[in-house]
């Protein structure tokens, strides 16, 4: 059996299993999906009150800055459905020795670290995301072309490597420092800097969010992407692939290093 084919095995076991724990508690599926869909409502009206005092916000008209919530709720709902729980999860792993067994498996430890669990309600809820987006292009009276859609999603998925990348690496942390949920969820905050254009980071402060915490790339450059049919961002599309593939080089390098320093808490 090749690599690839053992991964995607195990890997659906995994998701299986993750299925079948998701539906033994359907109170709590629902529960969350409600939450989840109340907050991003709250975004809505947000926004909503914003534009009743303007027009636009830089370069912005209001259904674009829906298209980019809606894009917001896309990316960081596939985050938390794929990977969230899990990395949440590996600082505590490591305090208590249960991090023993996942290096004991045949497989490579950042993998099963990260994909154990699945949540379906985030996935369902990333579809709330596409329908907002659909119905903002409706309002902007913008049909993208195919190019367009397969683009914007690939942007997508390159947004939420940048999210997990980061996210990994504060939770690797954990090897030297005893209680990371902190920086953990510190970042789940900054997280939602996403959701606001561009145009409203200057100066240093845009540079560290663009850059150093890469977090306004990840929704911007999608965004633009679909609302800009006649002119694709290429230097935009440039800057998120290039910020994804330092980040996950620094993770991978992070985690490398931290599993030579290891030693089990059980020991």
């Amino acid at each position: 059996m090749s690599t690839l084919r053992k991964y995607w095995s195990v890997y659906s076991v995994m998701l299986r299993n993750s299925l079948i724990r998701e539906m033994n508690f359907k109170l709590n599926f629902l529960l969350w999906m409600i939450v989840e869909s109340l907050w991003f409502v709250g975004q809505l009206v947000f926004i909503e009150v914003i534009f009743s005092h303007v027009d636009q916000i830089g370069d912005w008209t209001k259904w674009q800055m829906v298209l980019l919530v809606g894009t917001h709720q896309i990316v960081s709902q596939i985050f938390q459905g794929f990977f969230y729980v899990n990395l949440t999860n590996l600082p505590e792993l490591v305090r208590t020795g249960k991090f023993d067994f996942i290096l004991l498996q045949p497989m490579d430890g950042q993998f099963t670290s990260s994909v154990r669990q699945f949540s379906l309600d985030s996935v369902v809820n990333a579809l709330v995301g596409v329908a907002i987006v659909s119905y903002s292009l409706f309002r902007l009276h913008v049909v993208p072309g195919l190019g367009q859609i397969v683009l914007y999603l690939a942007t997508i998925l390159v947004g939420v490597s940048i999210h997990y990348a980061i996210m990994f690496a504060l939770a690797t942390m954990s090897f030297w420092i005893i209680r990371t949920q902190g920086l953990i969820w510190g970042y789940y905050s900054i997280m939602n800097l996403a959701r606001y254009p561009d145009v409203v980071f200057k100066g240093f402060v845009k540079f560290v969010f663009s850059w150093l915490i890469p977090v306004i790339v990840v929704t911007n450059v999608p965004a633009r992407v679909l609302m800009n049919a006649s002119a694709t961002p290429w230097w935009l599309i440039c800057h998120l692939l290039l910020a994804s593939a330092l980040m996950l080089l620094a993770t991978r390098i992070l985690w490398r290093f931290a599993l030579n320093r290891y030693s089990s808490a059980s020991s």
